[in-house]
């Protein structure tokens, strides 16, 4: 099964927040009044969400796990009221991503699954808050694909059944979306032609998905807006693992993700060396008689 090139992804920087207290002795030195112009105006909620969302894109790409359940945790006050379905698909992705990033890391099977079901139940509580929000349908459809990886028998299949419901579902809803592309295509990956599947469909899937990526205006920054670098991820990866590689397109797609997220661990630390390494093991070019 696909793992962090299903998803994948990256350290937050911590924010510091530097507060200067007056002192109460000094002379002439008070504290602003409020309304006044030094008076730091309070968070609202909706910027909260927006911070904490940005930290968690960041965490994932920079691999950092332990990140992303601390900001798990951190997104839990706005889980009620009007910014649920946003707060609760960004404690989904948090733990959907953790789990992505614990397949690289080799994560205990217990420790992924549970990440994966955390990020089910966060996912579909967002589809609760807002049936139409296809997006939370596809976080739970990845989660539970890879849980079926993690699983045997009957609860394998219903897990993948699960998945692919999910995936039929917003296929009617969203059919453009670039999220769906890059969870879709991974499942193509792996199936055979016969079901619809192979690495050639993957690819062209991915291909389609990137264009609509780069269409794709978000204007609220509470929603999804990611996929762009990870379909070229994933391009990248399905090019150096098909039958007959192509390197020079899995490293030209690999920089082209890492030119966007610098950051990316996955891609700069673990993908780009095993496409270098293939590059080398390569037989060279048989040169024209």
């Amino acid at each position: 099964m696909q793992r962090r090139e299903l998803f994948g992804f990256a350290a937050a920087a911590m924010l510091a927040a530097l507060m200067a207290a007056g002192s109460c002795s000094s002379a002439g030195s008070r504290p602003a009044a409020e309304g006044s112009p030094s008076a730091v105006p309070a968070e609202t909620p909706r910027a909260a969400v927006g911070r904490i969302a940005a930290r968690i894109r960041r965490a994932d790409y920079e691999g950092d796990r332990p990140q992303l359940a601390k900001l798990f945790e951190e997104m839990a006050p706005y889980t009620q009221g009007p910014l649920a379905s946003r707060a609760r698909y960004w404690r989904g992705f948090a733990m959907w991503r953790r789990a992505l990033n614990g397949f690289n890391e080799k994560a205990g099977p217990v420790d992924l699954a549970d990440d994966l079901k955390r990020g089910i139940e966060e996912f579909e509580a967002a589809s609760a808050a807002d049936p139409q929000f296809a997006d939370a349908k596809i976080g739970a459809a990845s989660c539970w694909v890879n849980l079926s990886v993690l699983s045997s028998g009957p609860e394998r299949k219903q897990e993948y059944l699960k998945h692919r419901e999910l995936l039929e579902e917003v296929q009617k809803l969203d059919p453009r979306n670039p999220r769906l592309a890059w969870v879709l295509g991974a499942t193509q990956y792996y199936a055979p032609p016969q079901f619809g599947g192979g690495q050639t469909k993957a690819i062209e899937t991915y291909e389609a998905g990137l264009v609509s990526a780069r269409r794709e205006r978000v204007a609220d920054d509470l929603n999804p807006s990611w996929g762009e670098p990870e379909l070229l991820m994933n391009l990248a990866f399905a090019n150096l693992n098909r039958a007959q590689p192509d390197l020079a397109a899995a490293d030209r797609y690999a920089q082209a993700a890492l030119k966007l997220v610098p950051y990316w661990h996955y891609i700069r630390d673990i993908l780009i060396p095993q496409i270098r390494a293939a590059q080398a093991a390569a037989p060279p070019a048989s040169s024209p008689n």
